[in-house]
């Protein structure tokens, strides 16, 4: 008889800790900075809040090497400010929302944009295009309440690609976690991907790529040739 598999719970580096934080859910807010929203063709005085999700075990820490990922000619980077729950819950205010959060860290959306633009073309899921493997770089998380304004940026290389200010999401944190728990009930080990702003574009095999957020430690990755 066959043995049943013993698996690994999925789980990040939590800064000036030996802990680990386990991942439950990786959930992603699409379109939350006014110009990559234009910049994707969306009209960020109109949309509401829409969410994807990504496999817990796509987290990826710092300093790892990666290879390219399967089936795509055109990977792109998205940084992102992650925010990391240790409470959860349903319909949850966005003013109870500040209490739920255990920290935060800086994290890379990686993309196979041409998967995704194929799959808008047919109108078809975006699974494949973002739930792939290590598709999540997550820095080690930073205890506390994000800031709520600050920088946030994203090289290829040593060339910025990606700058923008924490301050012009278009909605909050708070607002984010609020939206996304009418749909889902939260849990402790969720992760929320919040949006990245205007610059996003491809990597190339044998690039390094490092993100960095105001208050939390960098995430740095580089992909084999």
């Amino acid at each position: 008889m066959a043995e049943i598999p013993r698996l690994p719970v999925p789980s990040i580096a939590i800064s000036g800790s030996e802990l680990l934080f386990p991942v439950r859910r990786i959930y992603c807010v699409g379109r939350n900075y006014a110009e990559h929203a234009r910049e994707m063709g969306g009209d960020p005085r109109r949309e509401l809040p829409f969410f994807f999700s990504k496999p817990a075990d796509a987290v990826v820490p710092s300093g790892w090497r990666l290879p390219f990922p399967l089936k795509t000619s055109d990977l792109h980077h998205e940084v992102e400010l992650v925010i990391a729950l240790h409470k959860g819950g349903a319909n949850i205010h966005a003013a109870d929302a500040p209490s739920m959060i255990f920290g935060y860290a800086v994290g890379i959306d990686l993309t196979r944009r041409d998967l995704q633009a194929e799959a808008k073309k047919s109108a078809r899921p975006w699974d494949m295009a973002k739930g792939f493997d290590h598709s999540a770089p997550i820095g080690a998380l930073t205890r506390g309440l994000p800031p709520a304004g600050g920088l946030i940026a994203l090289a290829v290389g040593g060339d910025v690609r990606q700058t923008g200010d924490l301050k012009d999401m278009i909605w909050s944190v708070a607002e984010v976690i609020a939206a996304l728990s009418t749909y889902v009930e939260l849990a402790p080990g969720d992760l929320i991907f919040t949006g990245t702003p205007a610059g996003v574009g491809p990597i190339q095999r044998g690039e390094t790529v490092r993100g960095t957020i105001v208050g939390t430690e960098p995430i740095e990755i580089t992909f084999e040739h």
